[in-house]
């Protein structure tokens, strides 16, 4: 299997620096695969500041392991909080809003997501930060998604340049909070809102080939492919997606695993909310450029 970590020299960003940046991290039960998202932050050649991970009502060895890796590091903080059982995008999206208040007091340029489940190089942050030093328009930034296949890591088919993952991204933080953070959304998505709403406040996205994100568990992989695809198309009709975009995105999703089942089962996502009239928790003016852009893509992709 490939390996895709090595070590690295670590520095820790100084105090006046503009390169300095805050994470947060919602873990929820996630003994299998933190151990190495921590070794990875621990191995990156520009620490951040100050990186919060809170354990989402994790009822497995999640907190232990992060409470043994974690305690020599003071610009780690830990917080636990509790719930009912079973995964949430919601809950997720609130474990957020936790890290967020305690991200607050801390001076940083720049504020990221990292999801648990991941391991990056060694550069990948000093990397990212350095899109944005090239383009002082740039608010939302961050690399591909690779996955495990066969064997190896490979890049993810639904990979997009201007599809910005949350696994691990960095926020300006002027952009970070003209949006306002994250919010919370019912089916998850948080990092779609983010991005279109960022565009809407005059910043742009960004997601960057050459940099590798080694995402350990498939995408969707923490529930059943019918319930993820069924949740992504309810999540799409939530935001406004473009109805034709929307059968054209399912179409191409025939050719990732689980083939038409999961398309048809994210269409058909779509469809139930759009026929129960589903309240969308996004603004007009959002819809409008969301549409916009995918009309846009559609024409240049078919004319």
């Amino acid at each position: 299997m490939l390996t895709p970590i090595q070590n690295s020299t670590t520095t820790i960003s100084q105090p006046g620096s503009s390169r300095k940046y805050a994470l947060m991290t919602a873990a929820h039960n996630e003994q299998t695969f933190i151990e190495k998202a921590i070794a990875s932050v621990l191995r990156q050649t520009l620490l951040p500041v100050l990186w919060v991970i809170v354990s989402d009502g994790s009822t497995d060895k999640t907190d232990e392991i992060v409470e043994r890796c974690t305690k020599p590091h003071e610009f780690i903080r830990f917080l636990k909080v509790t719930r009912a059982p079973g995964r949430s995008f919601g809950s997720k999206g609130a474990a957020l809003l936790n890290a967020r208040e305690l991200i607050k007091p801390a001076s940083f340029d720049f504020v990221g997501n990292l999801d648990a489940d991941v391991e990056l190089e060694p550069t990948y942050f000093a990397d990212v930060i350095g899109q944005f030093e090239r383009d002082p328009q740039l608010g939302i930034a961050a690399g591909f998604i690779y996955e495990e296949q066969e064997g190896e890591f490979r890049v993810r088919a639904a990979n997009r340049i201007h599809s910005v993952p949350h696994a691990a991204q960095l926020v300006r933080r002027e952009c970070y909070e003209a949006i306002g953070g994250y919010a919370i959304f019912k089916y998850g998505g948080e990092d779609w809102y983010a991005q279109q709403s960022a565009k809407i406040k005059g910043w742009r996205v960004r997601a960057v080939p050459e940099l590798k994100v080694f995402h350990h568990r498939r995408t969707g992989g923490a529930s059943s492919p019918l319930r993820y695809h069924f949740r992504a198309g309810r999540s799409d009709y939530s935001f406004g997606s473009d109805p034709i975009f929307e059968i054209f995105k399912c179409a191409r999703r025939v050719i990732e695993k689980p083939w038409i089942v999961g398309a048809a089962a994210r269409f058909v996502g779509f469809a139930w909310s759009s026929i129960t009239r589903e309240k969308r928790p996004v603004s007009g003016e959002f819809v409008h450029l969301l549409r916009k852009e995918q009309r846009a893509r559609l024409f240049k992709e078919f004319a």
